[in-house]
């Protein structure tokens, strides 16, 4: 049976909606804190369970797509998430909340690695950016109603139902994709050990920044922990150049070309995650709105996705990929830069403009960063080149709690109070704006980094 592209597109986008439904979760770690009654610092662990173990399995996961099927690999990760969340929402304590999570991330990894080689099979090649826009697009859309859904839901039947609320989801989406195109399995050999390495360099690094971040846990268990990740990627450069099918080949990071876009999206995303971590603050103690209100300007940012997604698919056949990357590297770095600037005075419509911009700048940047990408690796591997542009993106969140909350807490020495807040705050924008631009302009160094590239070459 053929489907329809547009209607192909929606069940990937509704399995995709999952993972950024996610931030639902954190409107109701309250309810959650005191219903299992923990302290305040044990509840990060929900998000640690959770991010640590879809992260580091994206990669593997991508390649189990890329050899087994993508739509089954991806009808399996709706079923456990499906599981996971259901197991979430009737937890009964602590423990077992938090292996209910890791479940959750593990069925997350599954299907979301997969969602982008999905959403490109359904067009034809010719169309591949407008699937890579469309997908964006779902995953903002999910993410800018997940603070609203979560808020309702926590209001009207409390916490659980912000788990209990993905069961259906996953499984309508799980009996809609039997619809979806299902290519014949793979005969290349799988590389179990170096899937093995590859899984544990990812937690081990995602960790680190973890610990980084938490005052309670000494600084060098965070060097340790990098360090490990540090030896694990050696062991795993090691053996993937050994055997015929790796689960990425690293030879593809000594091309400035390939891994110079890999790092600005980590870097793109660290920066633009001071928005979630420290802007609400801003927008309820400085400038005194109430949480609706904050709701709805923070909403600015991903409604700016929503607009740079199709307008980065018009841009690139027009112009070519890497000069809309640039373009969307450039935004995001000057719709965070200003912020660094804003007071007590600032009228609202002023930071709402900013957050548009960056916002614009992150839908650029996604659609033909991911372009890029899916582009340089074998049509064959379209599962790990998805998988690899949203783990760049989990690395530079990871990251950005730790580096952002460093940022405002040096920036904030030598004041009091709500002075030393928007002292910090204005520090950690500035620092993350203007270090973005900084990086930008400093990759122009490298000659044709740059350059106008409407399709990159593809390798085999």
């Amino acid at each position: 049976m053929t489907i329809r592209p547009a209607f192909g597109l929606a069940i990937v986008g509704l399995g995709a909606s999952l993972a950024p439904l996610d931030i639902a979760v954190n409107v109701a770690l309250p309810a959650i804190t005191a219903h299992f009654k923990v302290a305040l610092g044990d509840v990060q662990w929900l998000v640690i369970c959770y991010v640590l173990v879809y992260g580091s399995l994206m990669l593997v996961c991508g390649k189990l797509g890329d050899l087994f099927g993508h739509r089954l690999v991806f009808r399996i990760g709706l079923a456990i998430s499906a599981l996971g969340c259901a197991a979430c929402a009737a937890a009964p304590d602590w423990p077992l909340f938090l292996w209910a999570r890791g479940a959750q991330g593990i069925g997350t990894a599954l299907a979301l690695s997969c969602t982008p080689a999905l959403a490109t099979s359904l067009f034809p090649e010719s169309d591949r950016t407008k699937a890579l826009a469309g997908f964006a697009s779902s995953m903002a859309i999910a993410a800018a109603v997940g603070p609203f859904l979560g808020g309702v839901l926590v209001e009207l039947w409390g916490w659980p139902a912000v788990y209990w609320v993905r069961v259906p989801l996953a499984l309508v989406t799980l009996a809609l994709s039997g619809l979806l195109p299902s290519p014949k399995p793979d005969s290349r050999p799988f590389d179990a050990v170096g899937a093995v390495l590859l899984a544990a360099c990812m937690s081990t690094l995602l960790l680190s920044l973890t610990f980084a971040q938490r005052k309670e846990i000494p600084g060098p268990w965070a060097l340790a922990m990098a360090i490990v990740a540090l030896v694990l990627i050696v062991a795993y450069v090691r053996r993937a150049n050994r055997v015929p099918e790796p689960i990425i080949r690293p030879s593809l990071f000594a091309d400035p070309r390939f891994t110079i876009p890999n790092v600005l999206n980590v870097l793109a995303n660290l920066a633009g995650f001071a928005i979630l971590l420290l802007t609400p603050y801003y927008l309820v103690n400085v400038l005194k709105l109430t949480p609706l209100g904050v709701g709805i300007v923070l909403a600015m940012a991903y409604g700016g996705s929503l607009t740079g997604a199709p307008l980065s698919a018009f841009l690139v056949s027009r112009i070519g990929q890497r000069p809309t990357v640039f373009a969307g590297v450039a935004c995001v770095g000057l719709g965070l830069l200003p912020l660094g600037f804003t007071g007590i005075d600032t009228p609202v419509l002023v930071v709402a403009a900013l957050l548009v911009l960056e916002g614009m700048g992150q839908g650029l940047l996604t659609v033909a960063y991911t372009d890029i990408v899916t582009a340089t690796l074998p049509a064959r591997d379209r599962g790990v080149a998805g998988s690899l542009s949203l783990l760049t993106r989990t690395i530079g969140i990871v990251a950005g709690a730790s580096v952002l909350t460093a940022l405002q807490a040096h920036g904030a020495q030598g004041f009091m109070n709500m002075a030393g807040f928007l002292a910090g705050y204005r520090f950690a924008f500035v620092a993350a704006g203007g270090g973005l631009l900084a990086v930008l302009l400093l990759s122009l160094l490298w000659p044709g980094i740059w350059s106008a590239n409407p399709r990159a070459r593809r390798r085999s």
